[in-house]
């Protein structure tokens, strides 16, 4: 059941004016059998003896009050203590007053009894739910999420013909004075009293107050006309632009007024984080990001990944530098309210508003200890809302943001005085942001937004969206291009790509700095060379972290694998020591490459023609354009070598990944000029080559149209009739290792893979090594999550060590083992190596296969170095540092 489902259940039982009923309507309201109540009501399981009384075993001792309420429940705790097993609950109410206490828990609640939907989680041990638990996963956000959802739904019915920034406008405004009068900006439920005296029940006049209302909030007392009532004039400037709009006329309903006084009532506004519910209220008022309120905010771990290491860290290491010196404390405490901050992805602001909360309390850290230290101080403000910018193409989206800093200033604000009793600083009249500005952050020019100079300290960040180039629309494709104009191999960028280029920009020649989140893509495979070769020419990489799992705080996230790459000017000196974060902690080096490792920022592997390293030449398979009138399957091959014996030589088996994983295997019509003109009188055979001639004529390639003059031929013929190793193109990333494995002579290759003919057996070897895995996920590209083998940047570049004799009679002897193991266990490849890696019902690997990949790994590491690695991260790095210098060996 949803929250707001407890508390209108819980509401419509307090509001009832005979409250015979109420224990029995209360239990209803949670998991209590049906059956239990009714026996409940009829005396039947009732084991209390005392008129007024109602004890359910294990579940609820209840009492109705009889005048002193505090002396009702003291008499039913004495009667409890005395029960060997005791419920647990216990509640007393006079139905203005309610006292109940958790026997197992130990917590107690004293409420007005009005109030008792509020706290319908206190009982939701009912239910098998541990409040401390359901406060966890559900916090006042959420619940202020779900309230919102039901009032913007039936707002939006009500006015099908208003204005997008009409509705939002007034959401927006709503949601301020219902947090304001919960959190003393206004008088304590001011704004929520004067709609229940001033507005009548069916809503007809709601809209006529609400205007008079916005009007009045954007002036001051002294502008407001001299005969403004005193229950709008009881209500304070509040400045901001917020009420600077006019109000758009809406049409409300008793229903939407009775939500937005359940809102003002039943909500606990002043305990929301402004982070998580811009993030929320914003995915309320979008389609098609409603279906799980809370899976759209960024927790504040996964932002401070991307702000401590940009700016954060060094501001608290320069604090406690600072610490016991006046004049470096005041020296930073200037600095703090100069730095300027931009997200140009902002969304709901979840970045900035972690990082004014951030900086406001080293501002505050700064005040105590001024005053540790003795010097006494007049407090003026240095952090302030004007320091904070953002991009976003979401208008509504950017006045949730608006919101939300205020908010947060606010709850600073009260931080503040709470720490420093005599340190004061009102939210009235709000404060302007420094600019949050509706616009696509690809096309606007950044510095036009947040101007700067070269000595000026500005951080550049946030989390950009993420879309590969074949789900972008074409105008996002369009931006791409125009953005990397000239850049071979753009059209595989990811949409964030453009984000790192705008923002490498902006910071250049200056000290300003940039970090984004983005998906673990930009670091791999045909998205570094067009990304990484121009940006690194001007920029260095300060700081990364490796790829880890991006995930929200809500039960049903939805987590993708990024990284965190942190930019500076080439020359900037302000920026510390380049760090690499990865799951093994930290760790300092000279430069970072773009693949996130240890090694030269210059190092950006390109495809080749061959094999650097002097491996045997990898083909791809061959490619039919038939449009699948050359295959075969085996039931359809023997029954035409069933009637025609003869034409078995002309057939061959085929094979793809697909086949090859699921030890299956086609046929495939294989003919040269002098076979068709021999066999082409056969049906089986003409029909099979007219059915290719018609298919290519009608194509749209011309390339493809020529292949008709030809149509009994593969398209791309890379055949050759002697043993091959099939290496699929695509594998999952599910697994540990590809599986590879070779095919005979009479066997023809798809497209679907690549062949290596005659592969000396070590090579085999070699490429199922760990090694060969690391270089072949970081190298190689993703179709969608799997891994898309890459012969010219993946196989080709492959650094490869002198290996000895001996080592390849090692490698070679556990090569032959692991074909012997595959033979020997029962399954496919796809069932041999399983799926060990799936988040979601993982398969294990058989152990023997995993055992055999185990020891070529340890052989094959001891190769490149004498030591052996200790991580992937180690593999790649060396590996990296192998093809660097063989690179400019070659010149």
């Amino acid at each position: 059941m949803a929250i707001t489902e407890y508390e209108d259940q819980i509401q419509e039982i307090v509001s009832k004016s005979d409250h015979s009923e109420f224990i029995y309507d209360f239990l209803g309201v949670y998991d209590i059998p049906r059956a239990t109540v009714t026996k409940l009501r009829k005396g039947m399981n009732n084991l209390a003896k005392e008129a007024g009384a109602v004890y359910l075993k294990n579940k609820l001792y209840f009492r109705e009050g009889t005048g002193d309420l505090m002396q009702d429940y003291a008499d039913l705790q004495e009667r409890v203590d005395e029960l060997g097993c005791k419920p647990r609950y216990l509640l007393v109410t006079d139905y203005q007053h309610l006292l109940a206490k958790d026997t197992k828990t130990n917590e107690t609640l004293d409420i007005e009894f009005a109030k008792l939907p509020q706290y319908f989680d206190f009982f939701l041990a009912w239910n098998g739910i541990e409040k401390a638990d359901f406060d966890k996963e559900n916090p006042a956000d959420v619940r202020a999420a779900e309230r919102f959802a039901k009032l913007y739904d039936v707002v939006v019915k009500d006015n099908p013909d208003a204005t997008r920034k009409g509705l939002n406008l007034f959401l927006i405004r709503i949601l301020f004075c219902l947090f304001a009068e919960d959190t003393n900006i206004f008088e304590h439920d001011l704004f929520t009293n004067r709609v229940k005296q001033m507005t009548a029940d069916d809503g007809s006049n709601f809209d006529q107050f609400i205007g008079s209302l916005f009007g009045v909030l954007d002036f001051e007392k002294s502008q407001r006309p001299a005969d403004t009532p005193s229950w709008l004039d009881d209500f304070p400037y509040v400045d901001g632009d917020l009420f600077k709009d006019q109000h758009e006329s809406l049409h409300f309903s008793a229903k939407s007024r009775k939500l937005i006084i359940e809102a003002g009532e039943l909500l606990k506004w002043d305990q929301i984080n402004p982070d998580i519910l811009g993030s929320m209220i914003q995915a309320v008022a979008s389609e098609d990001s409603r279906s799980h309120l809370g899976m759209h905010y960024t927790s504040v771990p996964n932002i401070m990944k991307v702000i401590k290491p940009l700016f954060l860290d060094g501001l608290r290491e320069d604090f406690e530098v600072a610490k016991g010196h006046e004049n470096k404390l005041q020296q930073l405490y200037d600095r703090i309210g100069k730095i300027k901050f931009m997200d140009p992805a902002c969304g709901s602001g979840n970045f900035l508003i972690i990082t004014y909360k951030e900086l406001r309390q080293l501002e505050i850290d700064i005040l105590i200890e001024l005053n540790n230290i003795g010097v006494s101080t007049m407090y003026v403000p240095s952090v302030t809302l004007d320091q904070f910018y953002g991009i976003e193409i979401d208008d509504f989206a950017c006045d949730v943001t608006r919101l939300s800093l205020w908010i947060a200033e606010h709850q600073m604000n009260v931080k503040l005085h709470e720490q420093i009793s005599d340190a004061v600083r009102p939210t009235l009249p709000l404060q302007h942001a420094g600019a949050i500005l509706c616009a696509n952050a690809l096309i606007v020019s950044w510095n036009a937004v947040l101007p700067h100079g070269k000595l000026d300290e500005v951080y550049v960040y946030g989390n950009p969206p993420y879309l590969g180039y074949s789900l972008q629309s074409k105008q996002q494709r369009e931006e791409l291009i125009h953005l990397f104009s000239g850049v071979s191999g753009r059209g595989y960028l990811d949409y964030c790509c453009g984000w790192y280029k705008l923002g490498s920009e902006y910071i250049r020649s200056s000290r300003a700095q940039c970090a984004f989140v983005s998906t673990n893509s930009v670091t791999q495979g045909v998205q570094v060379a067009p990304l990484w070769r121009d940006i690194l020419k001007q920029c260095k990489i300060t700081f990364a972290h490796r790829s880890f799992t991006w995930q929200n705080n809500a039960k049903e996230n939805a987590a993708v694998v990024v990284v965190i790459i942190g930019l500076a000017d080439i020359n900037n000196n302000n920026s510390s020591e380049p760090r690499i974060y990865s799951m093994r902690g930290i760790k300092v080096v000279k430069e970072i490459s773009p693949y996130l490792t240890d090694s030269s920022s210059k190092t950006i592997i390109d495809k080749v023609p061959s094999s650097l390293f002097g491996l045997p030449e990898m083909l791809f398979g061959s490619k039919p354009v038939d449009g699948g009138a050359f295959i075969l399957t085996k039931d359809e091959y023997e029954d035409i070598i069933k009637k025609n014996p003869e034409l078995s030589d002309v057939f061959l088996k085929y094979v793809g990944a697909s086949e090859f994983f699921k030890g299956t295997h086609r046929y495939v019509l294989w003919l040269n000029s002098e076979q068709y003109d021999k066999y082409k009188s056969y049906n089986e055979i003409e029909d099979r080559v007219n059915k290719v001639r018609v298919m290519r004529k009608n194509s749209k390639k011309k390339a493809t149209q020529i292949l008709a003059n030809s149509p009994y031929s593969f398209a791309e013929n890379r055949y050759q009739p002697r043993p091959a190793l099939l290496v699929p193109e695509v594998s999952s990333q599910t697994r540990n290792y590809i599986p590879m494995g070779y095919v005979d002579a009479n066997t023809v290759v798809s497209n679907r893979a690549f062949t290596i003919y005659d592969c000396p057996i070590w090579v085999f070897g070699l490429l199922e090594s760990r090694m060969h895995m690391v270089w072949m996920e970081q190298i190689g590209g993703r179709l969608k999550s799997d891994f898309n083998y890459s012969a010219s940047l993946v196989y080709n570049t492959f650094p490869v060590p002198t290996i000895s004799k001996r080592r390849k009679a090692q490698v070679e002897d556990m090569a032959y083992k692991l074909i012997d193991a595959r033979e020997e266990e029962v399954g496919t490849l796809a069932e041999l190596y399983g799926a060990p890696l799936a988040e979601k019902k993982p398969k294990p690997m058989n152990i023997k296969v995993q055992n055999i990949h185990q020891e070529i790994d340890e052989i094959i590491d001891r190769a490149y170095r004498p030591e052996g690695f200790e991580s992937d991260e180690q593999r790649l790095e060396f590996l990296l540092n192998m093809y660097d210098k063989k690179v400019q060996s070659l010149g």
